[in-house]
């Protein structure tokens, strides 16, 4: 990955994360476009069928939770899976479960740790891109 393309990558995760904690959602004109350049950039690097099949599994495991628990998961966390899962997928399998794991765990170590007040949601933006970051970070450096 060139450090064109981490820098691009760390700045689309940092605003996707101050977004989501400060109005609790993730808009389209941040999740969708970031999705789509890393499947671009993924397949220009020889690395698009597998990029592909990372961002179709996790959108599929989050679609599938929002549509069995809509507070549960927003459909922005749904739409950012596609680049998220895409990364990682990029990366290859062990790369993407780990993501895939760490996100979930990370969010769940959040609102245990921050007590937050009933009926307050927690946003799981942050952890799907800290998880992302963290499991890619660990093949590329």
């Amino acid at each position: 990955m060139g450090e064109w393309a981490l820098v691009c990558v760390v700045a689309w995760f940092v605003a996707l994360s101050v977004y989501d904690v400060r109005w609790r959602r993730l808009p389209n004109w941040l999740t969708l476009p970031g999705a789509a350049l890393i499947l671009i950039a993924a397949a220009l690097a020889g690395r698009g069928a597998p990029a592909a099949v990372g961002a179709a599994a996790l959108f599929a495991l989050y679609a599938a939770t929002h549509l069995l628990a809509p507070a549960a998961m927003g459909a922005g966390d749904v739409k950012l899976a596609l680049g998220a899962g895409g990364l990682t997928g990029a990366f290859g399998p062990d790369v993407w479960l780990l993501a895939a794991l760490g996100a979930p765990l990370l969010t769940a170590a959040y609102a245990v740790a921050t007590v937050t007040r009933r009926g307050r949601t927690v946003p799981h933006g942050p952890s799907m891109c800290l998880a992302s970051a963290a499991a890619a970070a660990l093949v590329i450096v």
